[in-house]
């Protein structure tokens, strides 16, 4: 699953191209992983929000001999308890630039080796994202699909939903229906890998 992607554009840049109000200057690593703080875009009466949110939903898993907090990152099975809430009531616009799925063996540092995806249309694409409020303050997750042909030779499980331009606020205020009719693969011929 993706479970790292790369935002490297400043908020005032982002802020912009969705045309959201920048709640407060924040900053990010660039490369995001699970539990990092990231760019998140909301609608909130009547405009877009962009604000600094957690990667990962935090939930209660039992562990050998204790409960464990797992942070669940991607939300594949809308119609689950765990994600219908913020279906309903709380959707959101990812930023990024570009986002990574597992590649074997390592990279050059000696990392995990990952293959890189890039939207050629869009130079900062969104995520369908679903948000909560917790005692830590916001957090998200983002939605996946199946892949398309050109995610599925080397990441056949799954991809991010990734929005057109015009879907994102059929996303954001759009009726559940609607919303749900978005989780879709991103056409193949738009993307590019590296």
């Amino acid at each position: 699953m993706c479970n790292l992607y790369r935002m490297d554009r400043a908020a005032t840049e982002i802020a912009h191209i969705f045309d959201a109000t920048l709640s407060s200057d924040f900053a990010w690593q660039e490369d995001i992983y699970p539990r990092y703080t990231a760019p998140v875009v909301i609608s909130a009466r009547g405009e877009r929000r962009l604000g600094p949110m957690r990667w990962g939903f935090p939930t209660e898993v039992p562990g050998k001999t204790k409960m464990l907090t797992k942070h669940v990152t991607n939300a594949r099975n809308l119609s689950s308890p765990m994600w219908r809430p913020s279906l309903a009531r709380r959707r959101c616009l990812v930023p990024f630039t570009r986002f990574a799925e597992p590649a074997p063996g390592k990279d050059a540092d000696g990392r995990p080796a990952q293959h890189w995806f890039t939207i050629s249309d869009q130079p900062v694409a969104a995520f369908a994202g679903l948000w909560r409020p917790t005692e830590d303050g916001p957090v998200f997750a983002f939605c996946t699909t199946e892949p398309n042909p050109l995610v599925a030779p080397l990441h056949p499980k799954a991809m991010p939903v990734v929005l057109g331009v015009d879907e994102q606020e059929t996303w954001l205020t759009g009726s559940v229906e609607e919303a749900l009719a978005l989780q879709a693969p991103y056409p193949s011929q738009l993307m590019t890998v590296g």
